[in-house]
């Protein structure tokens, strides 16, 4: 292994370790209590290391942020051999609702945190890197287009119904990690967010104008 080499792995395999402790304070103390100084400090490094890697706060939430989606996609990539495309949608829906109800603080991280979104901004347009995401979303648009192209959804746009699909079952997830659901009745909370997400795969069923023949 020639010196170069070395020097790039323990480059990489530093800015592993900064992710990492970031991720972990932010699980322990939440986003406001995590900072640059005290993720330096649980590593012993400087500050001025991690702005060697990092650009800032914002920085750091944003490439954990693409973490979370990269383990999103292996959800619906687990869907990959239901045929069906309906049945295909439904079962997004549940995975999407199974990943928030087991990845609660990445949850948080990705949909309702503003800071990965301020890294983005913060770069020119074109350079905008949020492939994983866009993997995300893309695999739920196919998915309905094939839906329209079998007799679904008659005369919609698929972008926009993906996106309505998306919002209705974050919300469900939203109110439930942030335990906003109490002002359901205690004989309806078991299981609540699965059961509501079920409700949201009646709507869909409901919505197609066509069944396929």
């Amino acid at each position: 292994m020639t010196i170069s080499t070395r020097k790039e792995r323990q480059k990489e395999e530093l800015k592993a370790k900064i992710l990492q402790t970031a991720k972990a304070l932010f699980m322990e103390r939440g986003y406001e209590e995590t900072s640059i100084r005290n993720i330096a400090e649980r590593i012993e490094y400087s500050p001025t290391t991690i702005y060697l890697y990092f650009k800032d706060k914002d920085d750091i939430f944003y490439a954990l942020h693409r973490e979370g989606f990269v383990l999103l996609n292996q959800y619906f990539r687990a869907l990959g051999h239901v045929e069906d495309p309906f049945e295909r949608l439904k079962a997004i829906s549940k995975a999407y609702v199974t990943f928030a109800l087991e990845n609660g603080e990445f949850y948080d991280l990705m949909f309702i945190i503003r800071s990965p979104m301020n890294a983005l901004e913060k770069e020119k347009k074109d350079e905008l890197d949020w492939e994983e995401g866009d993997r995300a979303f893309g695999f739920l648009v196919n998915t309905i287009e094939e839906c329209i192209a079998k007799g679904y959804f008659k005369d919609m746009n698929a972008e926009v119904l993906a996106f309505t699909t998306w919002s209705m079952v974050h919300g469900i997830c939203s109110l439930e990690i942030r335990n906003r659901c109490s002002v359901v009745s205690e004989l309806n909370q078991p299981n609540l967010a699965m059961r509501a997400c079920d409700m949201v795969n009646e709507i869909l069923n409901r919505m197609h104008n066509t069944s396929p023949a």
